[in-house]
């Protein structure tokens, strides 16, 4: 462990001298609720007079289209623009080279703003037309949304400093990307590495149909990611079949044997898996092999067993087929659980912000797309889906029972440091998720709304994070003594666990010249929909644009 812990000394001596080049001047100030009131004011000001900016980072990272871990020129482009406003840069944070923490501002309270920036495979889709119409065929593209949130961050950070410059307000503000959330691949690693050591508290964001931040547990699954690998011996597939070892046979008698193992797991778990590798042709027996799983539960103890079982059967696959037998932790996530006083300060600012003006416009391609994919009449909370939401819930607290779903690696952050998470309006309700669907709405006034809603509302809570003690006492006092009272974190991950940033390598090789001509410039188009030369919305295939 001696060498993490001296990373992380590291990363609090960069930090550190970070906030000592800056002008601002640390000093104990008590803050009244008129003066918080006005900055809040101010801060929307500022935030609304960035709606351009924050249009075309919202599109230009929809145009780029990067995979996880391969996220490079959206990484490039987003340093870029916070070095010129005057942000400390580091980059290649966990040994992973299109991760960076940007940093600026002096002294206490240092808050953490996240938002993930990675992609998904084959989504490749035109925005703001509503069938089947991808940009690049077969390119990834962001059926995600998270080309939407570094927008939401970013100009919301911008506002807050703006604001503590001009009253010499104390504080440090850090900037950081979800690299390969899809992956579940590096907020685990930040964690381990140590760079959210001296974070007082983060806000993190993600894209949604709704305006919410709650608190508690979420009701999601933790998860851990692991490619099993099989190493047997090639042999003439006719000619000398009992002279071969098959990694592939041990491959799908581990299927087999997980398979049968659901039947006796509990009804929360979710586990699933791809063969990434199977062979090269038929007629020579594989002599490598692999089989990727995702093992999702809802508490760390069942996922550490269900991962613990995986290892078993793997081992039982390679004694079967008298082959070797290694694994590798690609991803993990714990079960989230957020922040129950910075929750309570978001929510009163996305209700003073309200849900964006949705035009007709808008609402008819989000009926168009919620037809196209089928979309049920009602949410898992019984909600009508019809058109785009325009109305904000109740704030909520931990669910009673859930019988699991998806997972984020945002959990691992909420168990070392209070967090939430902010879901802004950017997308449509009712689409299924990692589907080039979700990415029909996210370079149109839909996201752009969205996005530009949920820089105010983070603007606000920045205001009070920053002068309003209370907010951050009250956040650490129920981070201490309800969310880890009686679970502690313990990380999946070992001392020697690389990132593996290899992934998604050879598809964006594949792709990436290919979607190079469709990158987003602001210098000749106001929008991407003008680049495109798609007309708002576009509804049917034989509509003229």
């Amino acid at each position: 462990m001696r060498k993490f812990t001296s990373l992380a000394s590291s990363v609090c001596l960069f930090i550190v001298a970070c906030c000592a080049s800056i002008g601002v001047h640390s000093q104990k100030v008590t803050y009244d609720s008129n003066f918080t009131a006005s900055l809040k004011q101010q801060a929307l000001a500022i935030v609304a007079g960035k709606e351009k900016q924050v249009q075309e980072m919202v599109d230009m990272i929809f145009s780029y289209g990067e995979l996880g871990f391969q996220e490079q020129m959206t990484s490039e482009y987003l340093t870029n623009v916070l070095s010129k406003n005057g942000f400390t840069i580091q980059k290649n944070i966990a040994n992973i080279p299109t991760a960076w923490f940007a940093t600026w501002g002096s002294g206490s309270p240092v808050i953490a703003l996240g938002s993930d920036i990675d992609c998904i495979p084959k989504a490749s889709q035109k925005p703001g037309v509503a069938y089947k119409d991808p940009i690049v065929e077969g390119a990834p593209g962001h059926g995600e949304g998270h080309n939407s949130g570094q927008a939401v961050i970013i100009y919301a950070a911008l506002a807050m400093k703006e604001l503590m410059q001009k009253n010499k307000i104390s504080g440090t503000l850090v900037i950081w990307p979800g690299v390969a959330e899809e992956l579940l691949g590096s907020k685990a690693w930040y964690i381990r590495d140590g760079y959210f050591k001296n974070i007082d508290a983060c806000i993190f964001t993600h894209v949604s149909s709704d305006f919410a931040s709650n608190y508690g547990d979420n009701g999601g699954n933790g998860m851990v990611s692991v490619k099993f690998s099989f190493l047997g011996d090639a042999a003439h597939a006719a000619g000398a079949p009992w002279r071969a070892k098959s990694a592939l046979d041990a491959v799908e008698l581990m299927d087999i044997g997980w398979n049968f193992k659901r039947e006796h797991l509990k009804p929360t778990q979710r586990s699933h898996y791809v063969i990434t590798e199977g062979g090269d042709q038929p007629n020579v027996v594989p002599s490598n092999a692999s089989v990727w799983y995702y093992f999702r539960e809802r508490t760390y103890e069942d996922i550490k067993s269900m991962y613990d079982a995986g290892i078993k059967i793997a081992n039982g696959a390679a004694m079967m087929t008298d082959t070797k037998m290694n694994y590798q932790i690609l991803g993990t996530a714990w079960p989230g659980h957020f922040n129950k006083s910075l929750a309570e300060a978001m929510y009163k600012n996305i209700k003073a912000v309200g849900m964006p003006q949705w035009t007709d416009a808008d609402n008819q391609l989000a009926r168009a797309v919620q037809k196209l994919l089928d979309a049920p009449k009602k949410d898992f909370n019984g909600k009508p889906i019809d058109g785009l939401r325009t109305t904000i819930d109740t704030i909520k607290g931990s669910v009673p029972f859930s019988m699991g779903g998806g997972s984020d690696d945002i959990a691992d952050i909420s168990w070392n440091v209070p967090t939430i998470v902010l879901w802004y309006p950017a997308n449509i309700p009712g689409t299924k998720g990692h589907h080039w669907g979700d990415a029909i709405a996210m370079a149109t006034p839909i996201a752009h709304k969205g996005s530009l809603a949920g820089a105010k509302a983070t603007a606000m809570t920045l205001v009070d994070l920053f002068t309003n003690p209370s907010v951050l006492a009250g956040a650490k006092d129920y981070f201490n003594n309800v969310q880890t009272k009686d679970t502690h974190y313990i990380p999946f991950l070992g001392a020697q666990d690389p990132p593996p940033t290899y992934l998604n390598k050879e598809t964006m090789e594949k792709y990436r010249e290919k979607m190079k001509p469709f990158y987003y410039d602001p210098s000749k188009y106001k929008t991407y929909l003008e680049q495109l030369g798609i007309k708002y919305p576009t509804l049917e295939k034989n509509q003229t644009n």
